[in-house]
């Protein structure tokens, strides 16, 4: 490939063709869904040709599994790896999403391809995977005498408060974090329970 080409505008391009094209993925997908997104839009959104897209990406598959990879890859290293937080204030910190929040695109991608066997597939699952590993490995830090199932249950939470929040227009987080205080206190010993910063403790 030539150090510049043209694009569909007929302006000469510099470098960084792929990442004007993940770039315009990354939007046109989160506004208008995987689906209803062709090459042609993508193409003329990034400034590329067609045949430029081609080289850096084998087809639409590839592009929308390279869109997901790009996706967060220490799986919320800001909530899971913050050092001024209890184990447990991680845990709930993790239902601290805000409102416009968009829906995961790990979710958005697997309900639209409807193709176990499609490259992004596979990274919806090991994504979800890790949340759920990391959410387990933050309970037996703080105790849990069954971290797994707690981690199971709380990256069920998070994503059920997601869809409800982007199928209601609403923020169901507050929510799903009430309920997520609950089960965690429920699945730690009394002791350990006791995780909270000082102001919060019982007189």
């Amino acid at each position: 490939m030539t150090e510049l080409e043209k694009g569909p505008t007929g302006r000469r391009r510099g470098r960084g063709a792929r990442e004007r094209i993940i770039s315009a993925a990354q939007r046109l997908f989160r506004e208008q869904g995987i689906n209803r997104t062709g090459m042609d839009q993508l193409c003329t959104a990034a400034e590329v040709s067609k045949r430029t897209a081609y080289q850096h990406f084998g087809g639409k598959d590839e592009l929308v599994a390279e869109y997901l990879r790009g996706f967060d890859p220490s799986v919320l290293s800001g909530v899971f790896d913050r050092t001024d937080l209890a184990p447990r204030e991680r845990l709930l910190a993790a239902f601290d999403v805000p409102p416009t929040t968009p829906l995961c695109p790990y979710i958005a991608a697997a309900v639209e391809l409807h193709d176990s066997q499609h490259p992004a597939s596979q990274y919806a699952r090991d994504y979800k995977k890790a949340v759920a590993a990391r959410l387990a490995g933050t309970a037996r830090e703080a105790g849990a005498a069954d971290p797994e199932q707690l981690g199971e249950q709380l990256a069920l939470l998070i994503d059920g408060a997601a869809a409800r929040s982007r199928v209601l227009d609403a923020d169901a987080f507050p929510a799903a974090a009430a309920i997520a205080a609950v089960l965690i206190d429920t699945a730690l010993p009394a002791a350990a329970g006791d995780d909270r910063r000082p102001e919060e403790a019982p007189s």
